[in-house]
């Protein structure tokens, strides 16, 4: 059992006692907070401890859930905007309660349907849960090596490329140059770390560095051909966004896999289309 209730966290409590609205759930200090009739289940008893998430409800009163939030006080997540108000937009975090992203706390207009990414931080004035869009991430440190794995979040486009959250903290970034598949703002990618610079940022790879695997190439190549009646519209002398848009590769890759194709009697060339033979 928790010394303390805590907003933003997962809280481990005791039941308490049993009440018409639901289960009071108790602290150390013996501070309680409500957990409502819907997430009360039939292997909950008085005397014992579960772990529940605190948030506000809509009167600012504390209150608990069995749910599991898109993401805990100080997380970084990417998040659905679900609704637009004069001071704010409400974003989606998986609770019953939408969360509120400030129009101070905002880097640009919000749009429904949209996805962006926030900080979960507590509001000094009001002790509620909000988002904000403007964070500071901490310096990567010097014991990442090159291709060390690392999740990454997108959550901004710049001139040079994507800025990225690694592993929830730190600041990377993957160049235009480098990105031959679709990325969007508030996708998660799975990553590789090509190096840490001197003012800690990360320059980031979405593949491994010097270990692409043709045959993996190969075949993603002729399944795309497949999945698309067996031949498109590609040659040596096609677009390289074209390229990148459809195979997910660098122009340079797609040239040498047309090539191993060809030899290996796998795909015909024409003068305008590829085809699986």
């Amino acid at each position: 059992m928790d010394q303390r209730i805590e907003l933003g966290l997962i809280n481990t409590l005791r039941i308490d006692r049993v009440t018409e609205p639901g289960l009071y759930l108790i602290a150390e200090d013996e501070e309680v907070v409500l957990l409502p009739n819907a997430y009360i289940t039939n292997d909950m008893h008085v005397g014992n401890d579960i772990k529940v998430f605190i948030y506000t409800d809509s009167e600012d009163r504390l209150i608990s859930t069995t749910l599991t939030p898109k993401g805990i006080l100080g997380d970084i997540v990417s998040v659905e905007v679900v609704d637009l108000l004069p001071f704010g937009a409400f974003v989606d975090i998986d609770l019953p309660k939408d969360l509120l992203v400030p129009k101070n706390k905002q880097k640009s207009s919000f749009s429904v349907g949209q996805t962006r990414v926030v900080r979960i931080i507590e509001d000094e004035h009001t002790g509620r849960l909000i988002g904000t869009e403007k964070f500071s991430l901490e310096d990567a440190p010097k014991t990442f090596t090159k291709n060390d794995e690392i999740e990454v979040v997108v959550y901004a486009k710049s001139p040079l490329g994507y800025k990225l959250v690694v592993n929830g903290k730190y600041e990377g970034m993957i160049f235009h140059n480098e990105i031959f598949e679709n990325i969007e703002i508030g996708s998660s990618k799975r990553a590789y770390v090509k190096y840490v610079r001197d003012d800690g940022k990360m320059d980031v790879s979405l593949q491994k560095i010097g270990e692409k695997n043709i045959n993996d190439i190969e075949e993603k190549v002729l399944d795309i051909l497949k999945q698309n009646g067996g031949e498109l519209g590609f040659t040596y002398k096609s677009d390289a966004e074209d390229i990148k848009d459809v195979f997910g590769i660098s122009k340079k890759s797609f040239k040498a896999t047309l090539t191993k194709l060809i030899e290996n009697k796998k795909i015909i060339l024409t003068s305008n289309t590829i085809s699986v033979c």
